[in-house]
């Protein structure tokens, strides 16, 4: 059985062989664009497919920031329109709402945007601190800071600049 994660990582690299050198960039953003590959899966897909490590890694946060801000902004005009409805009954929080909760309130937005890509998307993280109610412009400034990092560690073990533990 296979992994629809690996499947589309494999399908990505396949397509970066394929395309002009000049489209390359394009292909490694859409895969950062892509949940649970990221700008770090992405940066890893363009350097594997012989992108230059420092475009690889531009290209793959540049897609994964983009599809983060437009998540962001479209919970944003969700959450308006849900809390300004008339009449809006409260609805009962879930096991993962009620996780998410206590991490924000134990990490605050810094910790939970620097941290949650170790275990969800940062479009999961950036829609769920919207909803929330963390500001927008905060959303972003800390799921961004969060994509740059974790994109340039990864690029830079992936290069050998950084030798991973082993």
């Amino acid at each position: 059985m296979s992994n629809p994660v690996s499947d589309l990582v494999a399908g990505f690299q396949d397509l970066v062989a394929q395309v002009p050198d000049l489209v390359q960039p394009l292909i490694v953003a859409l895969a950062g664009a892509v949940p649970f590959i990221e700008g770090e899966g992405a940066a890893a897909i363009g350097i594997i497919g012989g992108i230059h490590p420092v475009v690889a890694a531009l290209a793959g946060a540049a897609g994964n920031f983009l599809c983060v801000a437009i998540v962001v902004l479209a919970t944003a005009r969700v959450r308006t329109a849900v809390t300004t409805r008339a009449g809006a009954s409260e609805k009962p929080v879930s096991a993962r709402s009620e996780k998410f909760q206590k991490a924000y309130h134990r990490y605050g937005t810094p910790g939970v945007s620097l941290l949650g890509p170790l275990i969800l998307p940062t479009q999961f993280t950036a829609a769920a601190l919207k909803g929330t109610g963390v500001p927008t412009r905060t959303v972003l400034f800390w799921q961004g800071l969060a994509i740059v990092l974790w994109t340039t560690l990864v690029t830079l073990i992936i290069t050998g600049v950084i030798a991973a533990a082993g």
